[in-house]
C-alpha cells in the first residue's frame, strides 16, 4: 500500500483545469465582444475577440497547467528520486570501477543534480513567463499600441517595459509557493511511509483524506466556473459544515471507535474524546457567525455528537472487520518480522562453530560428560527456538531456562581464560509472570558479542529478579574495539533495536529501559510490567 497523495493531486489539478476551461467556454456564449472591445476602440487599436480575449486567456491558463505537469513529471522526480533515475548509470559505473565510489564523486553527482534542477527551473521561468507576457500583451494590446503624443508614448513604453516582467513574476511566485507546498507534502509522505507497526493504517487514512479533498474542492470549482451559485451563503455553509463533518467521521472511524472496543460510549475516556473532537471541529463555524455564536456552537456540537457520530458508528460496524483486520495484521506482520530476525540472529554460525570446537576439545579431554551436557544445553536451546518462540507469551521459567543454557554454553567456551569473568544472578523466585519469548536473550547475546575479548580483561554481569508487578533485568559488560579479522565486526547489531521494537509493540507504555555506555562498560537495565 502506497500513499497516493501525488497522484490524487495531479487528478485534482487536471480535473480542475478541465472544469475551468469548460466553464470559461460556456460563459463565452453569454458574453458579447463589445464588452471587451471598448478600450481598443477608444484608443483606435484593432480588436479581434478571439485573438485579444479568448486565446490569450485560455493560453495563459494552459501555460500554467503544463508548467505544473512539467514540474511534477520531470523536475521534482529527478530531484527527489535521483537514485531511481540514475540506477542504470550507477550500476554501470560500479561494474566498471569495481565498487570504487569516492565521497568526491558522490558530492559531484549531488552538485550536478542541483545544477540541472536550477537550469530546468530557469528555463521554465523564461519560457512560461515569456508565453504569459505574450498573452498579457494581446489582452492589453490597446495600452501598448496607443498612438498618443510623444510624452504619452514614452509613458506607455515605460509602462510596457514594466509589464514585460509580469509573466516572469507570476511564474516565479507560483513556483515559490508550490516549492513550499511540495516540501510540506514530502515531509508528511515520508513520515506516513516510514516503517512502523501503523504504516499501512496511516497510508489508508491519508489516501481517504486526499480522495475526499479532491471531491470537496472540485465542487466549488464546478459551481463557480458555471456560475450556478449566486449566493455567498452557500459557500459559507459549505466550508463551515462539510469539512468538520468529514473530520468527525474520520476521527470516529479510525481513532475513537477502534480504541473503544467493547467499552460503553459513556466510558469517561471515550466520552471525553468524542466531546473534545466535536468541540475542536466546531470552531470553524465561529468565523462565519457573528451573532448568537454560543447557541450556534452548542447546536453544531450536538449535531456532531448525536447525528454524525451515530451515522459514523453504523458505517464503522460495516467496515469494522476491515479496519480491525488491518490494524491486527500490521501487528502480526511486525511481530513475525522481528521474530524471524531473532531466529536468524540469536544462534549465528560463528557462535555455533565456537561451541562445536569447544565441545570437540572437551571430548578429547574427558569421558564425554561435559560434552554431553553441552550438547544437551544446545539441543534445549534449539528446541526452544523451534517451538516456544512461535507462541505470543511463555512462562518466565522457560525464558529463564533458555538464558541459563545460553550462558552455560558461553562459559564453556570462555572458561579457559582467567581474564574473563562471567557473573549471573538469575533468580526464578516470584517469576510467575508470562513474557514474550526471546525478549531478553538479545541483550545477553550483545553482552557476549561486544564484551568478551580473549586478549583483554573482560567481564559480564547479568541479574534477573521478579516481584509481583515487575520483571527487572540488568546486563553489564566490558567494551572492546573489534579487530579487522573478527567475523562479527561487520555484522549489524539488530538485537537492541529489535528489543525496543517488540517492547513498544507488545507492552506499549508498560516498560522502562535505560541504556548507558562510557567506553569501558556498557549497561542495560530493563523493567517490564507484564
Amino acid at each position: 500500500m502506497k500513499v497516493r497523495w501525488r497522484q490524487h493531486e495531479i487528478i485534482f489539478a487536471t480535473t480542475a483545469a478541465a472544469i475551468l476551461l469548460a466553464g470559461y467556454l460556456w460563459s463565452m456564449h453569454n458574453v458579447t465582444p463589445s464588452q471587451f472591445a471598448a478600450p481598443f476602440v477608444n484608443n483606435n487599436v484593432p480588436f479581434n475577440f478571439y485573438k485579444n480575449v479568448v486565446l490569450p486567456q485560455i493560453g495563459g491558463g494552459l501555460v500554467i497547467y503544463f508548467s505544473y505537469l512539467f514540474v511534477n513529471f520531470f523536475t521534482i522526480p529527478r530531484l527527489l528520486f535521483a537514485k531511481k533515475f540514475e540506477a542504470g548509470t550507477a550500476k554501470a559505473s560500479i561494474s566498471m570501477t569495481k565498487m570504487k565510489l569516492s565521497l568526491q564523486g558522490m558530492a559531484g553527482k549531488i552538485l550536478r543534480n542541483f545544477l540541472w534542477f536550477f537550469v530546468q527551473i530557469g528555463l521554465l521561468i523564461f519560457m512560461a513567463g515569456s508565453l504569459l507576457n505574450i498573452a498579457i500583451y494581446y489582452l492589453h494590446q490597446w495600452e501598448y499600441d496607443y498612438p498618443g503624443l510623444p510624452g504619452f508614448l514614452k509613458k506607455h513604453i515605460a509602462q510596457s517595459s514594466m509589464d514585460l516582467f509580469w509573466g516572469y513574476g507570476i511564474v516565479l511566485s507560483l513556483l515559490a509557493f508550490y516549492a513550499l507546498y511540495v516540501c510540506v507534502r514530502e515531509i508528511v509522505i515520508n513520515f506516513i511511509e516510514s516503517r512502523g507497526n501503523r504504516r499501512d493504517y496511516r497510508v489508508m487514512i491519508c489516501n481517504q483524506i486526499t480522495s475526499f479533498l479532491i471531491i470537496y474542492l472540485l465542487v466549488p470549482f464546478g459551481l463557480e466556473s458555471f456560475h450556478l451559485i449566486h449566493e455567498s451563503l452557500f459557500y459559507v455553509v459549505y466550508f463551515s459544515i462539510a469539512l468538520p463533518i468529514f473530520l468527525m467521521v474520520m476521527s470516529n472511524l479510525y481513532w475513537i471507535f477502534p480504541m473503544k472496543g467493547s467499552q460503553s460510549f459513556l466510558n469517561p475516556a471515550i466520552l471525553f474524546r468524542l466531546v473534545l473532537c466535536a468541540l475542536l471541529f466546531s470552531i470553524p463555524i465561529l468565523f462565519f457567525i457573528h451573532e448568537g455564536f454560543a447557541a450556534a456552537l452548542i447546536l453544531y456540537i450536538s449535531v456532531l455528537l448525536f447525528i454524525i457520530t451515530p451515522i459514523s458508528w453504523l458505517v464503522y460496524q460495516k467496515r469494522k472487520d476491515e479496519i480491525l483486520l488491518l490494524r491486527g495484521a500490521e501487528k502480526t506482520i511486525a511481530k513475525s518480522k522481528t521474530d524471524l530476525q531473532f531466529l536468524r540472529s540469536q544462534i549465528n554460525p560463528h557462535f555455533l562453530f565456537n561451541v562445536l570446537n569447544t565441545l570437540y576439545g572437551t571430548a578429547l579431554q574427558e569421558n564425554a560428560e561435559r560434552t554431553a551436557g553441552g550438547i544437551q544445553k544446545l539441543g534445549d536451546m534449539m528446541r526452544f527456538m523451534l517451538h516456544e518462540n512461535n507462541l505470543d507469551f511463555i512462562e518466565m521459567s522457560k525464558e529463564i531456562d533458555y538464558l541459563k543454557n545460553y550462558i552455560a554454553l558461553q562459559k564453556l567456551r570462555t572458561q579457559t581464560s582467567s581474564d574473563i569473568i562471567i557473573e549471573d544472578n538469575i533468580s526464578g523466585q516470584n517469576c510467575n509472570h508470562k513474557i514474550a519469548p526471546m525478549l531478553l536473550i538479545p541483550l545477553v547475546e550483545n553482552a557476549f558479542k561486544h564484551g568478551i575479548s580473549l586478549k583483554e580483561k573482560s567481564w559480564i554481569k547479568i541479574n534477573l529478579e521478579c516481584n509481583e508487578k515487575n520483571i527487572l533485568f540488568e546486563v553489564r559488560n566490558s567494551m572492546h574495539s573489534r579487530q579487522d579479522t573478527d567475523p562479527e565486526k561487520d555484522r549489524s547489531g539488530i538485537g537492541l533495536k529489535n528489543v525496543l521494537e517488540r517492547l513498544r509493540l507488545i507492552y506499549g507504555g508498560r516498560f522502562d529501559i535505560s541504556v548507558n555506555g562510557d567506553g569501558k562498560e556498557f549497561y542495560v537495565q530493563l523493567s517490564i510490567q507484564p
